[in-house]
């Protein structure tokens, strides 16, 4: 039998050292991994007599044991306490939703025409990177204020390498068609590094630089050329107008605000660069048990341990850890950072902004929230079911006249959709067009791994389709042992208008019409229409696909990589219709005498 976990006698011997603290649950889980200045003292701080903080007395009550690693120093002690909760994820510690990366605009180098695109992910292509940004629209914006200010080329290596006339990018203005000639290399490369200063804060200087040539150009008559410099300049003064730029600066400035409690903390990210507000974002960290300070700093270091941190760190709060951990994130910087609270000045209303857009964003997740809630409890009287549903799931079939059948399932929790728990199914080997055969397998596929516990079955599941649907799902649920699963078909109305919705339950005779101002009945349509969005997504790509290599499938002696190749070499299957046989025998893998069958074959009586 194990012995009770004395307290008293562990803190007792505890060093007054830095370190970090694991503390485990009966089963050998970590609830809790947490750093210290000294051990001694921060551990024994959680079994105090004047310690009554309901957080901390929930699991204070569930510690069996604890253990300590005694660390050199503080700054040493966090980069431990973060690897650890890395590793472990403990269910009391700050935990973020997700770890998805920020975005980049890439500038491939590897050209002599090179172009900028969006990149996500680990650096670890060739080239230049710029940002990082806080969201995808804001790389979307910069690149389109690129292409309208220097006519930059955005198509694809080998779209580009298969030009023979200027495409409509040029037509509109928004290329300078580099493909077939029409800009010198030593031209474009000067608009290339017009465009790297306006993503470096430099601005002015391509102010400058335009006017100057702008001036030269009309001295020498050349009014055509100076009047498009003149309209460059008037777009460039617009953009500039629309930022938020600080005078004279240059610097590169991240600034974080939190808000909220424990239970429900929401973290504002503003990212400056070359003196320019990029925008912000918001995440909503999991804290259980941690403060705001320290929510905060855990916050920071899961944060940059996937983008570098720039010199200067803002935050909203006085950190008591500052010091060590602006050394951590200096250390993996491999240059001096510093952590601070600004008190004055444009860093201070940097800060102001960005605790305004965490209360805000806090604000609209809560009334999101309060609104699914109220949706959910509506639902549940609707369909008389025992409890709100904490989990439910809508099926849904998408498909061309048979072509291309693909399968959506989409799931809501209690605070709406759970988009990393949605799933597609390509539908094969049914008839094409036979709904009831691809909801079925689809059923099969997908409650087969409920029974087998990878997945959590739903409290209520909507199908999209009337009694027939709902009786051809029944039947497969109830193979799967599932037979008692509220299931309820959800059929358009008389015109296919919201609000005239029809709900099939499972066992009864009747539909069921719910008022159309009904929360129950948003909430089904809302769930109905993610799944129809899904599915039809899937399946149009999925379409696209088959369509670029239908054709080509036909080819003997053209397999899979070879199709591959083709497309990527030509940019697309009408790249391929168009070439003639010595184009397509210098693809790689493809020999004279295939190039020649290929021929012959997608151009049948030439």
């Amino acid at each position: 039998m194990t012995e009770p976990f004395d307290a008293k006698a562990f803190v007792a011997n505890l060093p007054r050292r830095p370190g970090v603290y694991r503390m485990y649950g009966e089963g050998g889980e970590i609830l809790y991994i947490g750093k210290a200045q000294r051990l001694r003292d921060r551990v024994g701080s959680y079994f105090s007599p004047r310690n009554l903080a309901p957080k901390v007395a929930a699991l204070v009550a569930q510690i069996a044991s604890v253990e300590v690693t005694v660390t050199n120093s503080e700054t040493e002690a966090l980069l431990l306490e973060y690897n650890l909760i890395k590793e472990h994820r403990p269910r009391y510690n700050v935990l973020l939703r997700d770890d998805k990366s920020f975005p980049y605009i890439l500038l491939r180098t590897n050209h002599a025409f090179p172009r900028f695109l969006s990149y996500r992910g680990a650096r670890h292509r060739d080239g230049r990177y710029f940002g990082p940004f806080p969201n995808a629209s804001s790389v979307n914006e910069m690149l389109a204020q690129i292409q309208k200010l220097f006519r930059i080329r955005n198509c694809r290596d080998s779209f580009f390498a298969n030009r023979s006339r200027p495409c409509l990018q040029y037509q509109i203005g928004r290329c300078t068609a580099p493909c077939v000639g029409l800009i010198s290399r030593e031209d474009y490369a000067r608009d290339v590094a017009a465009a790297v200063d306006l993503l470096e804060g430099r601005g002015n200087e391509i102010e400058r630089a335009l006017t100057s040539r702008m001036e030269g150009a009309a001295a020498a008559l050349e009014f055509e050329q100076a009047a498009q410099m003149r309209d460059q300049l008037v777009a460039l003064r617009d953009i500039q107008a629309q930022q938020v730029v600080t005078a004279g600066s240059d610097r590169d400035v991240d600034v974080f605000a939190i808000v909220g409690e424990p239970t429900e903390f929401a973290v504002s990210t503003m990212l400056v660069r070359g003196g320019r507000n990029l925008g912000t974002s918001t995440s909503f960290p999991t804290a259980g048990l941690a403060e705001p300070e320290e929510a905060l700093s855990s916050f920071l270091m899961q944060y940059y341990a996937a983008t570098e941190p720039p010199r200067e760190v803002y935050v909203n709060l006085t950190l008591p850890d500052a010091e060590p951990l602006a050394s951590a994130l200096g250390q993996r910087a491999g240059r001096q950072v510093t952590v601070s609270r600004p008190a004055r000045g444009l860093a201070a209303r940097w800060a102001e902004l960005t605790v305004e857009n965490a209360n805000q964003a806090l604000r609209m997740r809560r009334a999101q929230r309060d609104g699914v809630a109220e949706m959910r409890a509506a639902l549940a009287l609707a369909l008389e079911l025992p409890a709100p549903p904490e989990r439910s799931e809508c099926f849904d079939i998408s498909h061309t006249a048979g072509e291309g059948t693909v399968a959506s399932c989409v799931v809501f929790g209690p605070e709406g959709p759970l988009k990393k728990e949605y799933r597609r199914f390509n539908i094969t080997g049914v008839t094409p067009g036979d709904d009831y055969g691809a909801l079925r397998q689809a059923l099969e596929r997908r409650y087969t791994r409920v029974r087998g516990g990878e997945i959590a079955a739903p409290d209520v599941l909507f199908i999209d389709g009337g009694r027939g649907q709902v009786s051809e799902v029944h039947t497969v649920l109830s193979a799967l042992g599932f037979g008692a699963l509220k299931l309820v078909g959800v059929a358009k109305g008389a015109d296919r208008r919201a609000g005239q919705e029809r709900l099939f339950v499972q066992g009864e005779a009747v539909p069921r019409i719910l008022d159309a101002a009904s929360p129950a009945l948003r909430l089904i349509q809302r769930i109905r229409d993610e799944a129809h969005r899904f599915a039809i997504t899937g399946h149009r790509r999925r379409r696209a696909r088959r369509y670029s290599e239908s054709v080509l499938e036909t080819v003997p002696g053209l397999g899979p990589a070879k199709r591959r190749a083709l497309i990527r070499h030509f940019g697309g299957l009408q790249g391929v219709l168009k070439a003639g046989v010595a184009d397509l025998g210098r693809v790689a893998g493809i020999g004279p005498a295939l190039a020649q069958s290929l021929y012959d074959h997608l151009h049948p009586g030439a």
